[in-house]
């Protein structure tokens, strides 16, 4: 009977180390446990093989916005003024030269006329701002453009020293679908179009590059597939002269 309460008493100190150590280190619980977060695969499928993202593809700056549509008062003015010179000398029929004097012609007569009444009424003068371009968006987009054209003719300087068959082949079909294309439109239509396509395809890509790189890798990986079978049935068996030969 003696041991009972140092029995009690141990019970007793047991218990507050326990509800003690409960409290700095809770029980794990399952309903509790946060989920692991999530991973995102950054090594995914990019269409084009693309390693930025599409506004850093584009140059970025003033002209990757008005493409993507993040100035979208710049976009549409872009596209619409497309749009009427299209209407203009391809529906109606104007010339460029033709054109540019009429609009010249009835703005100098109109302000000219204006000018010489305001002596007769009594009025103000009209005032004619002085316009002049700014340097920077001419820059940015020469810039783009200059980028665009130098990766163009690296990868075509690529393909003509004959290193890539594949890469060959692509750009032979697609410059045989091009001037197919062009025989049934005339180079205004054609321009057009391809602005058309320059204000909607990105801006839409961008807002579905997951979507769509998910459709482009299944085909991709059937295109690879087919030229697998094409190269072991035909390809492979053409004869090439050796680069040693090539280079006697």
């Amino acid at each position: 009977m003696a041991d009972q309460p140092e029995i009690s008493e141990q019970i007793t100190t047991d218990s507050v180390v326990e509800q003690a150590a409960g409290k700095v280190f809770p029980a794990e619980d399952d309903s509790l446990v946060a989920p692991p977060p999530i991973r995102t695969d950054r090594s995914a499928y990019r269409l084009f093989g693309r390693q930025k993202t599409v506004h850093e593809t584009f140059g970025g700056g003033k002209p990757a916005d008005i493409f993507l549509w993040r100035s979208k008062k710049h976009s549409a003015a872009f596209l619409g003024g497309s749009t009427l010179l299209w209407i203009l000398f391809e529906i109606l029929g104007y010339h460029l030269l033709t054109l540019v004097c009429y609009i010249l012609i009835f703005a100098i007569v109109s302000l000219f006329s204006w000018s010489n009444a305001t002596v007769f009424l009594n009025k103000r003068p009209p005032h004619i701002p002085d316009v002049q371009l700014p340097e920077e968006p001419f820059i940015e987009v020469v810039s783009a453009l200059r980028a665009v054209i130098n990766r163009l003719l690296k990868e075509l300087r690529g393909i003509a020293s004959g290193r890539d068959f594949k890469k060959f082949l692509q750009v032979i079909g697609s410059l045989w679908v091009l001037s197919i294309v062009g025989s049934f439109f005339n180079f205004l239509t054609l321009a057009y179009a391809l602005s058309v396509l320059f204000f909607t395809v990105p801006a839409v890509y961008e807002k579905y590059d997951d979507k769509i790189d998910g459709f482009a890798e299944k085909g991709v990986s059937e295109i690879k597939r087919r030229y697998a079978v094409l190269d072991a049935k035909y390809l492979r068996k053409i004869p090439r002269v050796p680069l040693d030969k090539k280079s006697e």
